[in-house]
């Protein structure tokens, strides 16, 4: 008689589902992360997910700056800020400035796998440990962007026309250097102080982009904002002067006793034939 057959396997297609996703799981017992549903589950940007998931894989200490991320993933600066931003404002990423005992000042990098937690007082999980991501940039440094939130900008249609054009072609210069609507309204202000100090809108382009780094470790509108705040006011460019008037040539003329040409503005005679004619005597 044959071998008896198991048709547990089929048993167990028979009842899988006719679409969507079919999970085949394995018990995995080293190198996994987990995460919650909530995160995983997100609406929103797959960007965020994904560095959310990404850093929540990470050992502690690692750098998770967005020139780190950068140069993990293949989505450029402007959408990894914005995905940390966004875990920032959901809770899930907490940078806070701390003072070493050496006076120094470090960035403290916090990522919750579950936002809401103290991690000053929550001793479970890897995630609550701090990560000293690197050491805070030197006073002359760019400030993040993040400081500053967007939502805080004045509307753009109360910025100065003049100041938002000269932003607007810096990214002919470089294309790197896009500005939202929001971060436009916000640095118009100060290009408008250059334009009224007497700055052309040609000199201040050229400061705004001049020896820019290849690399950009910042959202640009941060490196301009940094640049328009401390870097000190150029002086306006001199007055051409204008050449000294110089007089009127006067015309040839002939003269009316020698035929000589002279210059004189009307007919007559030249000045030897004047002085002749004041010699000769009048007749009694």
């Amino acid at each position: 008689m044959a071998d008896p057959q198991s048709n547990a396997r089929l048993r167990a297609d028979a009842g899988a589902p006719t679409s969507g996703v079919i999970h085949v799981r394995t018990r995995l017992t080293a190198d996994f992360t987990v995460i919650s549903n909530a995160l995983a589950q997100r609406r929103g940007s797959a960007v965020t997910i994904g560095v959310a998931v990404y850093i929540l894989s990470l050992p502690d200490g690692t750098p998770v700056s967005i020139a780190a991320l950068c140069a993990h993933f293949t989505e450029g600066e402007i959408l990894i800020s914005r995905a940390l931003r966004e875990l920032e404002e959901a809770g899930y990423l907490e940078r806070r400035r701390v003072r070493l005992s050496t006076g120094r000042i470090r960035t403290r990098t916090y990522f919750y796998d579950v936002p809401g937690v103290d991690p000053h007082t929550d001793p479970d999980g890897p995630s609550k440990t701090p990560s000293p991501e690197r050491d805070t940039a030197p006073e002359d440094a760019p400030p993040p962007l993040d400081a500053e939130p967007e939502r805080h900008a004045a509307p753009l249609a109360d910025a100065d026309p003049d100041a938002v054009a000269v932003l607007t072609a810096l990214r002919r210069v470089d294309p790197r250097l896009v500005l939202s609507i929001q971060e436009a309204a916000r640095l118009a202000p100060d290009v408008s102080r250059w334009l009224a100090a007497g700055v052309g809108a040609v000199q201040i382009i050229k400061l705004l982009t001049a020896s820019l780094p290849d690399r950009l470790h910042a959202r640009p509108a941060g490196i301009l904002a940094f640049r328009l705040r401390d870097t000190p006011l150029p002086a306006p460019p001199l007055p051409v002067p204008h050449p000294e008037e110089r007089p009127a040539v006067l015309p040839f003329q002939t003269c009316d006793g020698c035929d000589r040409a002279f210059r004189s503005p009307a007919p007559g005679r030249c000045r030897d034939c004047r002085g002749r004619a004041r010699d000769v005597p009048v007749a009694a």
